[in-house]
């Protein structure tokens, strides 16, 4: 390695170090044992719906860790290297690290809602029909249920089917990234940094970063709230971050702990 980049690598904070190292090797890890062994680890480490068959409550943790490819990864990496470094600059290694687990659990307990109103009333109208053999809620979300499986006629399958197709249907969402984390700390540091100039490849003028934390929560909030089709991207889970990350901040602020490495 040369001098730059043993210099460039030894200059990063520790944490965000190893936590660009972390997600860089479960990636590796996930592309080798897909090959190697035909192991999905985002059936393990991603985060599911609750209410599936594949869910279990570490996902809340483990999903920050995992990523669905190299652009995914890169730029959540280099989001935590700008915005992260400077943070855990001034608050130290440990306060940082509980900011961005905090705000990465956070993220994966927001979209977990967001998910039950979604998926919950198709879960209850299975259970109705399962249970019952009363079927017309169920038909009533036909519609919803067609956007994730591939069926014939509803009216024709039996308690097994049913079941079956419920287990699928629950087993559909899952979401993996750092992105939670990454929005927390992109609120923190235009919080802390309010007048530092941070400018966009797309817009090249600089806008104030508190200006721009605002822009993309706003954005983030429209773009969960419309949910255009073929948007696969966890906008609500983004807005968890920063909500858990907003909570976090102005405790500190309350503690007087907001500018201190405490």
């Amino acid at each position: 390695m040369s001098n730059w980049g043993y210099s460039f690598f030894s200059n990063i904070p520790a944490v965000c170090k190893n936590l660009i190292l972390i997600n860089v090797l479960l990636l590796v890890a996930t592309f080798v044992l897909q090959r190697s062994l035909d192991l999905n680890l985002v059936t393990y480490l991603g985060m599911h719906y609750w209410q599936s068959a594949e869910f279990n409550p570490a996902q809340l943790f483990s999903y920050m860790f995992m990523h669905g490819g190299l652009s995914h990864l890169f730029f959540n990496m280099f989001a935590l290297y700008m915005f992260g470094c400077p943070l855990e600059q001034i608050w130290g290694p440990r306060k940082f690290l509980f900011f961005y687990l905090l705000t990465g659990v956070g993220a994966g307990i927001i979209q977990q809602l967001v998910w039950m109103l979604s998926y919950q009333p198709v879960a209850a109208a299975f259970n109705e029909a399962i249970n019952t053999g009363a079927i017309e809620s169920l038909l009533a979300q036909e519609g919803k249920l067609r956007e994730y499986l591939r069926f014939g006629d509803l009216a024709a399958y039996n308690v097994s089917d049913l079941l079956l197709m419920k287990k699928m249907f629950l087993g559909v969402p899952v979401t993996v990234g750092a992105s939670g984390a990454v929005f927390g700390i992109l609120l923190a540091f235009g919080w802390l940094f309010p007048h530092a100039k941070l400018m966009l490849i797309f817009f090249p003028v600089p806008i104030k970063a508190r200006i721009f934390v605002a822009l993309y929560g706003v954005a983030e909030l429209f773009l969960g709230v419309t949910n255009f089709s073929g948007d696969s991207v966890a906008h609500f889970a983004h807005l968890g971050g920063m909500i858990f990350g907003l909570i976090l901040l102005l405790y500190w602020r309350k503690k007087g702990k907001l500018y201190y490495n405490n």
